[in-house]
Order: C-alpha cells, then structure tokens, then sequence
C-alpha cells in the first residue's frame, strides 16, 4: 500500500528527497567547518544563501533528470549523472553567491564539502536501495546451480541480469575462464573457480547442474571441448547467442538458449568477400528457382540484403512462398521482389516470366534432393533435375543472362544413386552449355547442410524426442557438413567469382562421423547416449 503511494507520487517523493538532501547537507558543511553549531555570522549566511542553494541545485538536478531513475536499477551512468549535476549547480552557485550576492566571505571549503556530501548522500541511497532489493529480494526455491563459462563482458552482464532478477531458476556457483590470470578474482562476489582445462575437477567439488557458455564469439573447437568434459559428468549445456544476435550489447537471462548442433560445425564458419558480392547483386535483376526451400529462402534473405533492383522468387510451393514474401516485407517494406507460383518443368511459364522479368542473375536451387525418394521414383527424378534445369539453361541462354549458378551437390561425384545421377546430368548440361552461350555458367556443390529439410539433423531431432532410437546407416560412415548461411555464402561467392565453366567446392575441413553426430545431439538434449537414447546401425 505504501510502496503504491509512493510509485502514484513518487516524482515529488523524489523531488522532496533531493531538496532534503540539500539542506541537510548544506547545513552539515557549515557544522563541519566550525566544530559545532555555526556562530551567528555564519547562520545567518545559510538562512539567506540555502533557498538560492535548493532552487539552484533542484534546478539543474531537474535539466540532468535525475528525478526519473527508477533507484532500483541505478548503475556506473547514473552515479556519473549524479556527480556531473552536483558540480554543475555548484558552479552556479560560486558565481551567483560572490559576485551577484557579494559573500566575498562564504568559506570555500563549505562548497567544497558540500558538494561531497551531496554526492554522497544522493548516490549511496541509490546504491543502497539496489544492493537491498539484489539481497532481500524473495529467491525462488530450488534454483539450479550453475557455472557461467567465460567471465569477460557477456558473463558479467549476465550474471548482473541474473541478480536484478531473482525470480530466474538459477545460482550462479562461480565463473570459469580460460585466461588463466583471471583465476581467483571476483565479479560482483562470485569467484573465477580456474580455467576449462580444471573443469572437470571443478564440476566434481561444486557439483553445478548446469554450465552457461557466456562467450558470444566461441569456437566451434571450444565449445566441442566443453561438451566433451559435460558428457563425462552428464551436465546440460546452455550457450548465448553469437554477437549479431545481441542487439545493443545486451546480455540477458532469457536468451539463454540451449547449444544447438550448428554450435559444433567442428570448424571456422566461411567467410566471403562482401564487396565482390555487392558488386555482384546490387542494381540488378535476380531470379531464384526454388526460392520456397531451405536454400532458396536462404539466398533470398541473403541477396535481398546486396540491395538487387529486383528479386523474383520463383517456386512452386505455395505455402512457402507466401511465408518467404511475408518474411521479406517485414525486413525489406521498401525492397522489390515478387512472389511467383511456376514449375520450372512448365517450360512455358518460365519462358513468362523471363520474358517478363528479364533477370541478369539466375540461382538454380530447384531440385528433388531426397536419396531413397528418388529411388522409387526414377522418371520424376530426371524430369525435374534434369530436364527442369535444361530449361531454365536453355532460358538463361536466349535471354542473356549473365551469370547462371546451378547449386549442385557432392553426390553428383561418382554417383551411386538416381538423385546423384541425376544432379551430375544437370552439371554436365550447364558446363556444355557455358561452351556455347555467351553467358557465365557455373556450379557449386557442397555437402550436408545442416538444419536444411529432410537433412540429417532434424531427422535425428525428432528420433531423440520420440525416445529414440537414432538410426544411423553405419558406424564408420562419415559425411561433411556445413551450416544453410554457409551454403548461401558458397553461392554467392562462387557467383561473383566464376569466370563460366566451373564447378566450385567449399573446404568443409575434415569428415564428421554421423555416430558422432548423434552422440553430440543426444548429449545436447542432457540425455545419456546408449542409456538414455539407442544408437541403431
């Protein structure tokens, strides 16, 4: 009841808090300096200088808002406010108390210490305030005990967000960081335990139930090595977001998020050449074929961001499309692209819309991709990767494209499979036609993609939520992989890059075993593998 009184007027509470602070004070400098109750000469100084005080001191306390702060959440800026207001409106007061009023006698050590108990007083009941509410705030019951790997700037941030907010499920037991001078400091009273290579050890004498890895910009091998040394003590692992995740800097609880297993690419993400690729997109018509599909979409959003004069996303499924376009036009309201509903077997329709469009760039991500699916179904396999990619060729020839770019993959080498046959036809039909056409063709493969549709990954995902078990083909089976981003990147390069006639590959770095694969993802959802989840050949 009271606290709601004081919230309904708290702007005049704090307004009469700051005028009391500054008679107090004021008097209080005048005590101090004279070892007692002022004498006569200087008492009758503060009845006639303390209301020029209080106006002067409210009123520039009032130009740096100082009466808006919620006192609760004060921090290092807002002290700094604080101090910069006192000494402001004591600046104010030296001119108008000597010159304008003519106390030639008004002792400077009065100001001086005035001001210091000024700040004083208005800061530490700020501070105060907070420190009260972080220790006596009602804690929920049964926290989880955790680790907060990485004690930089994410992991204070967070470990700030985490005692502002006590209702959050978690006791932070100590900071672990790899800078082994951090060792034995303290953030906000919280101990660095020792560095990853003691984790170990650590985790056996505090026994925490979690680890949060606070290191935005970690390496896949780091993170590798953490979860490594969690499997053996059956520890749940939690990261932040990577950096352009975090918008402002900020670091709060409820972006905790569990590791994903694009987190263990088991290398460093490709980095492209951003200035080639602008040069390549920017100002100029595009067209994706598939542009509904995990690649397609993804080279949309990537392409849309190089700025195109116009974007044509070609597809025929409906549903994606419709969620693609309205993705789009939230980011880009003012970018021109349009959605269009064709199969690129419908050789008419694509004829249209070329036509139409005219693009100077052409993506070909539109293909059936399904290994076994494509087995069973021989004739639409090469109807669609086949023919479906002659006529888009074929197109891209009599209209004058540019540069054509058929996303291939690493099954189209020595195939073994009706899909992979059918990708390494359409390669060798895009490399022919590049021999007689005046434009740039090109192919770009690359291996497993992670998270892209009917991918290993979500298989395994819904496998482990189902209660297992994971089937994986054999143990000794290993595969490249690479994140969709990743993938998009390749394309786009490759784009800017080809000079027509060449097939490009990424270095994915070495092989991943797909066992692996499936321990790391079982392990990522805290379970146990071969206890918790079977793994089936």
């Amino acid at each position: 009841m009271i606290m709601d009184i004081i919230m309904k007027y708290r702007k005049i509470c704090v307004v009469g808090f700051h005028l009391f602070i500054v008679a107090i004070a004021n008097v209080l400098a005048f005590v101090l300096i004279s070892g007692g109750w002022p004498p006569s000469p200087y008492e009758s100084m503060i009845i006639s200088t303390i209301p020029l005080v209080i106006a002067i001191r409210l009123g520039v306390f009032h130009f740096f808002d100082l009466h808006k702060g919620l006192w609760r959440y004060v921090s290092v800026g807002d002290l700094v406010q604080i101090i910069k207001a006192v000494v402001v409106s004591t600046a104010l007061m030296c001119a108008v108390i000597y010159p304008v009023m003519g106390y030639s006698n008004y002792p400077l050590s009065v100001l001086l210490i005035d001001t210091i108990l000024v700040i004083m007083a208005m800061g530490g009941t700020r501070v105060s305030i907070r420190l009260w509410r972080e220790r006596h705030h009602p804690m929920q019951e049964d926290r989880k005990g955790i680790f907060i790997y990485g004690a930089g700037d994410a992991g204070e941030l967070l470990l700030r967000d985490m005692l502002k907010n006590p209702d959050y499920p978690y006791e932070v037991l100590g900071f672990i960081d790899d800078d082994p001078r951090k060792k034995g400091l303290r953030i906000h009273s919280i101990s660095v335990l020792g560095t990853g290579r003691e984790l170990g050890k650590l985790i056996a004498e505090h026994n925490p139930e979690e680890i949060i890895i606070a290191i935005p910009s970690a390496r896949p091998q780091q993170i590798q090595r953490i979860i490594n040394t969690c499997k053996r003590h059956n520890i749940s692992l939690k990261t932040l977001p990577s950096l352009r995740d975090l918008i402002s800097g900020k670091v709060l609880v409820n972006q905790i998020r569990d590791i994903s297993i694009e987190d263990l690419l088991f290398r460093e993400p490709v980095r492209i050449d951003p200035a080639s690729v602008r040069g390549l997109i920017q100002g100029r018509r595009v067209f994706v074929t598939g542009a509904a599909g995990s690649i397609g979409s993804e080279l949309c959003r990537q392409i849309m961001a190089y700025g195109p004069e116009h974007l044509i996303l070609y597809d025929r499924n409906e549903n994606g499309l419709f969620y693609l376009e309205r993705e789009l036009r939230e980011i880009y309201p003012h970018g021109q692209f349009t959605p269009v509903i064709g199969d690129i077997c419908d050789v008419n329709r694509l004829y249209l819309k070329f036509n139409k469009y005219r693009p100077e760039i052409v993506f070909h991500a539109a293909a059936y991709k399904h290994v076994p699916l494509m087995e069973d179904n021989v004739t639409e396999s090469v109807k669609n990767n086949v023919f479906g990619t002659w006529n888009v060729v074929e197109l891209s020839d009599q209209f004058g494209v540019d540069t054509f770019v058929q996303i291939s993959t690493d099954k189209a080498v020595n195939p073994t499979s009706i899909m992979g046959s059918s990708k390494r036809i359409a390669e060798m039909a895009v490399r022919y036609m590049n021999d007689k056409s005046n434009t740039r063709f090109v192919v770009v493969r690359f291996g497993n993609v992670l998270g892209s549709s009917g991918s290993v990954v979500p298989i395994f995902k819904e496998q482990i939520q189902k209660g297992g078990p994971v089937t994986v083909t054999h143990p000794d089976i290993q595969r490249y992989f690479m994140t969709i981003p990743e993938a998009v990147q390749l394309v786009l390069q490759a784009a800017s890059m080809g000079q027509g006639g060449e097939v490009f590959v990424l270095d994915m770095g070495e092989q991943i075993k797909i066992v692996d694969l499936a321990r790391n993802m079982i392990t990522l959802y805290g379970l146990v593998p071969e206890r918790d989840i079977k793994i089936v050949y």
